[in-house]
């Protein structure tokens, strides 16, 4: 048990290393999988969902970050829309095929590859808004510094938009019939999973390493940095079906099966930084 726990110790020290790895090994299998329909993106050029449109707004003319935006998708949409927008991510492979996928869409947009903790050593400009959404603070294991970085690049009065699956959910086992994991954030987990989200079917098996985060870290973390909070939403529903154990109750709405409207799915925060 003793070099097990050193053993995830040493994994969760070097979690950068460990979720490029990671991210990389998904690339592909996102690329070709019907989650992420890459040829109906290339038709449509829009991937947002109604809840962060909603919460965004006009967007036009509008200087956008993307943080943690995968292989561009939604940072494409923006620019679609009118943004002049910039996606950054962890993944090498990932801004590689976002790059492809801005040229194959004629959309502008920049991409960065850096973590984003050090991001303010990469880029240096100001937004109007900075944008994230949906499975991305549990790969950070301090919101603090997470929440300083979106402060540093917006400029006075701009605006956070940010979308996530709720801490409720990451509580539960897979098949989403015990509480495995605490709400709280109390240290590292380190998983191995095969497949992907996007694709359970797909022959890659990663190693990760994440942290659980209550809404309340992520709310004390934005306005310790200086951002007021306009508004908190939570959803009893996720606009991905990304779970196991789900079904599609309205078209592009889905719930936990066994669970229906009982917990939260998804929650969203508005926030401005003081001028």
């Amino acid at each position: 048990m003793a070099e097990n726990q050193d053993f995830l110790g040493e994994v969760a020290a070097n979690y950068l290393h460990v979720n490029r790895q990671s991210w990389n090994g998904r690339v592909e299998a996102h690329l070709q999988s019907e989650f992420y329909d890459v040829a109906g993106f290339l038709a449509h050029k829009n991937s947002l969902k109604s809840i962060e449109q909603d919460l965004l707004g006009e967007v036009k003319g509008k200087e956008i970050l993307h943080l943690q935006c995968h292989f561009g998708q939604d940072t494409l949409s923006l620019a679609h829309l009118g943004a002049v927008v910039t996606g950054v991510d962890l993944s090498d492979k990932a801004i590689t095929a976002a790059q492809e996928l801005a040229h194959q869409t004629q959309l502008q947009a920049e991409f960065i590859c850096a973590d984003i903790y050090e991001l303010p050593q990469h880029l240096h400009q100001k937004f109007d808004v900075v944008f994230t959404s949906y499975g991305t603070i549990g790969w950070l294991p301090d919101l603090d510094k997470w929440a300083k970085v979106i402060a540093h690049f917006l400029k006075p009065n701009g605006r956070l938009v940010f979308v996530e699956f709720h801490a409720v959910v990451w509580m539960f086992d897979d098949s989403f019939q015990k509480v495995a994991y605490n709400y709280f954030n109390d240290g590292a987990i380190v998983e191995t999973e095969s497949g992907t989200y996007a694709d359970r079917n797909a022959t890659i098996t990663q190693k990760y390493v994440m942290w659980n985060h209550p809404v309340s870290d992520v709310l004390n973390s934005l306005i310790r940095n200086g951002l007021d909070i306009n508004s908190f939403d939570e959803y009893d529903y996720s606009p991905y079906d990304c779970f196991r154990e789900t079904e599609e109750f309205e078209t592009g709405k889905f719930r936990i099966k066994h669970l229906g409207n009982k917990i939260p799915m998804v929650y969203a925060i508005a926030a401005t930084r003081k001028a």
